[in-house]
């Protein structure tokens, strides 16, 4: 994100800087592109704080619903799920492992959109993988496994996004559902599939005898204890079944969504609530403690939209946009993605905040807004992708991996599919 910063900032400059040099003016009232340079990027710096206020109220309610149903219990059932096609897909990690607890609950965090959860998770799931591994500072297959499923970022409940769309006066907020359900279940299965295929081309490395008496015995590994909720999980059928649900969500969303839109924000509050208060949760105290959180994260990215919304609108404004992306954007808007989905696509596997100040940058501006097809699209990759380099860099440093094999090209095939699945969906939906 550093070098993409930098030089958004200086190729703004470069051209603004070209375009003053030979700049003659055709009306007297006229700006002069280096002073529409200054005027943009003051204007934006303004507006990153106005829209991050006016950020905190959705925030504050989503975080707040979540927090209840986080305390209700909501996370021990989607973790008690999911477990028996954890099973299935780390066939070389023991069953009783503390890693695959771990990696459970980090999957069912991101599944409801807990973002702050899943990653105490993933590192601790990392961490306990490490100690299966027989080959230090290389990634097993389990790994590579995890990593690429958290890049391509199971999620069933966009709800910052859904909130951020909310902010942006957006008529139909919840309206991404089906396109950001399409695009996750598309990457996530693709990303899957692209770590038993690229496995042949980077495959495991035979461990030194010394190396491999170094790990931990399985039966060491597994005495600290898994978290209650992840030491078991529903029969099989149960976990197909919800599967199931999930994917045939999206052609009922697609076939009555019009009819259904408007009651999914009011529903989701009821549930949430309701299953909180059925679980014997305060909720009105667990609802504040989650809506202080999402205040303070508000708050909290002022900077990242700063930077992020200084950067594009010098980067436009200094006609940069214009010589180096529009022409690109004008060939890919014939296949369904925009130059905002350009721009979208390659902030999302870089940076987290910076793809979020984006997002909020695009729904907000009236020449795009949130229920465009271009809002539409930047909404779903934003909520059916993870930050792909960020993700890596994080779990595979907090162990010492180095050599993370096909992680990352599984990771960025992950991203590609989600492109795939949101221009797909958003097309047939609001094309």
């Amino acid at each position: 994100m550093n070098v993409i910063f930098f030089l958004l900032i200086v190729v703004a400059f470069g051209v603004a800087a070209w375009r003053q040099i030979g700049w003659v003016p055709a009306k007297p009232d006229d700006v002069a592109p280096m002073q529409a340079l200054t005027d943009g990027l003051l204007k934006a710096a303004q507006n990153s704080v106005t829209l991050a206020i006016g950020l905190v109220g959705a925030m504050a309610l989503f975080l707040g619903l979540m927090k209840v149903a986080e305390q209700g219990g909501l996370l021990a059932v989607v973790a008690r799920v999911v477990r028996p096609l954890m099973v299935r897909l780390f066939p070389e990690v023991p069953a009783d492992h503390p890693a695959m607890g771990a990696m459970i609950m980090n999957i069912a965090a991101n599944v409801l959109g807990l973002g702050n959860a899943a990653t105490p998770f993933g590192i601790r799931a990392m961490q306990e993988l490490d100690r299966l591994n027989p080959a230090k500072g290389t990634a097993t297959d389990a790994m590579v496994m995890f990593l690429a499923i958290n890049t391509s970022s199971v999620t069933i409940l966009p709800t910052g996004v859904i909130a951020l769309r909310a902010a942006a006066g957006s008529t139909d907020p919840a309206g991404i559902l089906p396109t950001t359900l399409f695009a996750t279940i598309l990457s996530t299965a693709i990303a899957i599939l692209a770590v038993l295929l690229y496995r042949r081309w980077w495959p495991a490395p035979r461990p030194s005898a010394a190396t491999a008496a170094s790990a931990d015995a399985p039966g060491e590994a597994a005495a600290e204890a898994l978290p209650p909720e992840a030491s078991q999980g529903y029969p099989a059928w149960v976990s197909w079944l919800a599967l199931a649900a999930v994917v045939a969500i999206v052609p009922l969303t697609v076939a009555v969504g019009g009819a259904i839109s408007v009651w999914i924000i009011p529903v989701l509050i009821v549930l949430l609530l309701g299953y909180g208060f059925a679980r014997r949760v305060p909720v009105y105290e667990c609802f504040v403690e989650g809506a202080k959180d999402g205040f303070t994260i508000a708050v909290r990215i002022i900077p990242y939209l700063v930077a992020v919304l200084v950067a594009v609108g010098m980067f436009r404004d200094s006609g940069a946009m214009d010589i180096l992306i529009a022409p690109l954007g004008a060939l890919t808007a014939h296949i369904g993605i925009p130059t905002e989905g350009l721009v979208m696509t390659l902030l999302r596997s870089l940076s987290g905040s910076g793809s979020y100040a984006y997002l909020a940058a695009v729904i907000n501006d009236p020449a795009v807004g949130p229920d465009s097809y271009a809002g539409y699209l930047v909404s779903t990759i934003m909520g059916s992708t993870e930050t792909t380099f960020y993700v890596l860099v994080v779990y595979c440093g907090a162990v010492g991996v180095k050599r993370m094999r096909h992680a990352l090209a599984a990771g960025i095939t992950a991203d590609i599919a989600g492109l795939v699945g949101a221009v797909i969906a958003c097309a047939y939906l609001y094309g």
